[in-house]
């Protein structure tokens, strides 16, 4: 039984709607539940001590974006750096700045976690248990409310993914993969091997090359890598010459078009864009540089995310000889550091395992829909934001090709727009229900290795809209902005919801 509750004497504390997840996504669908839905009682649930999510928790050197901040920050609040591709503290401030602004701050619970989320049919509501605290000390908590808003992200907060390294216990010096990165981490006038080719390694790799001895990029295989200027000169121009919501919102569509026109031709002609991003890495490092061999992938762009650098950093490092990229597979850790496959041997004091993310849905809490417990794997997702049989409740996750502010800002308008059409018509509760004619495809339709590792953990996607996910801004916002919200795959109910036969 809980010992503690968040409602007054007797009677548990009840909310209209609980949003999970003080990030990014958080922040936004709390401005727009409060823009959209003044009459509504909402609360934020944190499991940290500040807000901020990703942007909180990486503390790694040189952290920053990997999509520019005029499609990665919010649609309704400017972003006014004059850096487009930001740092991490920056965009922090930003968000920090946002939730004050909007009176968001007052309505966040921070060292809440959501344990488990209880929907009952025949009270038409959720009941939410929430921990404080850790240990033996630790408080349990419930509260209820109508509806559930998953803001949470999709990865796993306290645990990065690190494959397993034969002879990793024999290594004298210090592993750390980069979401647990500490300040007591030094590595000035060291030999450092970065594990990967991601957005992280390629953040981490020109940050530390000024203070280590040398940074070498481990890699398995190459990544699309685009250079891309730090500071969007259009962008600043209209900023001087117009007002500012009018710059923001042309540079915004700007950089919109271009990610969309990029990512269209990446799929209808991939070899000539191949080309491209080639021609740019050889112009870059040199027509001596192996580009071949490093910065040449296997697969088609945008089969995986293509990797931005603000200014070349990375090409610069490369250049200058602090930053070595090596392409082969690890045989084992050894005392001095990485024998590979190939028998040379990388002499490392420090190894910064960017190896990647372990998805986790819904912050890892377990959902429950009256007596049984929700396996997302024998669902489907609704419009890519709610889970078939399961009532009242949204889940906000980004593109996989744009920012991902682009898709949660329109999640949260969408979830606004349904709360308000329940509202007008009476109805207590909506839930999404698959039409049995609908053939399952893939949830997502890309390649990444924390997208291949989690799909037997992923709701299934579907063959036709609205189960079919389509990755595509520009449709999304006719789709979700648009569309009804009764559709003939949402049922709606006034009092008591039908049990489903199976979640």
């Amino acid at each position: 039984m809980p010992d503690g509750k968040l409602g007054g004497p007797g009677e548990l504390e009840h909310l209209d709607v609980l949003i999970i997840g003080a990030g990014i996504s958080g922040i936004g669908a709390a401005y727009h539940l409060q823009t959209k839905c003044p009459n509504k009682r909402y609360a934020i649930i944190e499991a940290r001590e500040r807000l901020g999510g990703t942007w909180d928790l990486f503390r790694y050197p040189g952290i920053r974006s990997d999509s520019d901040m005029y499609t990665l920050g919010f649609s309704f609040r400017p972003w006014k750096d004059p850096k487009a591709i930001a740092d991490g503290p920056s965009i922090l401030s930003y968000l920090e700045e946002t939730a004050r602004e909007y009176g968001i701050d007052r309505n966040i619970r921070f060292g809440l976690r959501m344990e488990k989320a209880a929907w009952s049919s025949d009270e038409g509501r959720w009941t939410v248990t929430l921990r404080r605290g850790e240990g033996e000390h630790a408080q349990t908590l419930q509260l209820t409310c109508n509806f559930l808003f998953a803001c949470t992200g999709y990865y796993r907060y306290d645990q990065g993914y690190t494959p397993k390294f034969e002879g990793r216990e024999d290594f004298r010096g210090r592993i750390v993969h980069p979401q647990l990165w500490t300040d007591d981490i030094d590595y000035a006038g060291k030999k450092v091997v970065v594990i990967g080719s991601g957005a992280t390694a390629m953040t981490l790799v020109p940050a530390m090359s000024d203070e280590a001895e040398k940074v070498v990029m481990l890699q398995r295989s190459p990544t699309y890598v685009m250079s891309a200027p730090e500071q969007d000169r259009i962008a600043n121009f209209l900023r001087r010459h117009l007002p500012e919501d009018a710059a923001y919102q042309i540079a915004r569509w700007k950089n919109v078009g271009l990610s969309m026109l990029l990512y269209q031709a990446s799929r209808r002609f991939p070899k000539q864009v191949k080309r491209l991003f080639l021609s740019g890495v050889r112009k870059a490092l040199g027509d001596d540089y192996d580009v071949e061999t490093h910065f040449t992938p296997r697969y088609n762009p945008w089969d995986q995310r293509v990797c931005l650098v603000p200014d070349g950093d990375l090409f610069e490092s490369i250049k200058h000889g602090r930053v070595e990229v090596v392409t082969d597979h690890i045989e084992r850790f050894t005392p001095e550091g990485i024998r590979l496959r190939s028998g040379r041997e990388l002499e490392a004091d420090l190894i910064v395992t960017a190896t990647g993310l372990n998805v986790r849905l819904f912050g890892g809490a377990e959902l429950w829909v009256d007596d049984r417990q929700l396996d997302p794997t024998q669902t489907m997702a609704y419009k890519a934001m709610m889970v078939s049989d399961v009532p009242n409740m949204a889940f906000a996750v980004g593109y996989t090709n744009a920012s991902w502010t682009l898709k949660v800002d329109l999640v949260a308008e969408y979830v606004c727009r349904l709360i308000n059409y329940m509202d007008a018509e009476g109805y207590a509760s909506c839930c999404p229900r698959v039409d049995p004619e609908v053939e399952e495809a893939p949830l997502l339709d890309f390649d990444a290795g924390y997208i291949m590792r989690a799909r037997d953990q992923l709701p299934r996607g579907g063959s036709k809209y609205p189960w079919r996910v389509f990755e595509n801004y520009a449709l999304d916002r006719v789709m979700l902005r648009r569309s009804r919200v009764n559709d003939s795959n949402m049922e709606f109910a006034r009092g008591k919801v039908r049990r489903p036969t199976h979640v």
